[in-house]
């Protein structure tokens, strides 16, 4: 089945939060319904996902202020791991981040399992091991 990767709609929110509690993916304080609403308010093209027929099988979050790109939330099903999903949904993220302007991107990957530092090393990101992340919630 062909995948086809678009920019997410308001009506997609549910089924996206779903696939990131199937996939596994850690969740922050904004990932809910309020959120993904604000963000695609904000920005209607930052958060993409891959259609195979009707179902959502994975997502990612191409952020641009601007300034920085950054991507985050990349998530595949389970039952789409392992062909190619990911890699087309970071090209297409790439491919969306520079046309706006983007020279540089950050992913940010939660957790430091061996498998997703093997795929982000892959498609040609590099851990930054002189850096440190900070965060506060503001809820």
């Amino acid at each position: 089945m062909d995948i086809v990767v678009t920019a997410a709609e308001p009506a997609d929110v549910r089924e996206i939060l779903e696939l990131w509690r199937r996939a596994g993916a850690e969740p922050s304080v904004t990932d809910d319904e309020d959120g993904l609403r604000a963000l695609l308010a904000h920005d209607p093209q930052a958060l993409l996902v891959a259609r195979a027929g009707d179902e959502i099988v994975a997502t990612v979050i191409a952020a641009w202020n601007g300034w920085r790109a950054s991507l985050y939330r990349l998530a595949v099903t389970p039952e789409y791991r392992r062909r190619g999903v990911g890699r087309a949904m970071v090209r297409e993220a790439e491919q969306r981040l520079r046309a706006r302007g983007a020279r540089r991107i950050d992913a940010v990957v939660v957790g430091s399992r061996a498998d997703l530092m093997s795929f982000w090393t892959a498609v040609g990101y590099e851990a930054q091991d002189d850096r440190v992340r900070f965060v506060k919630n503001l809820s």
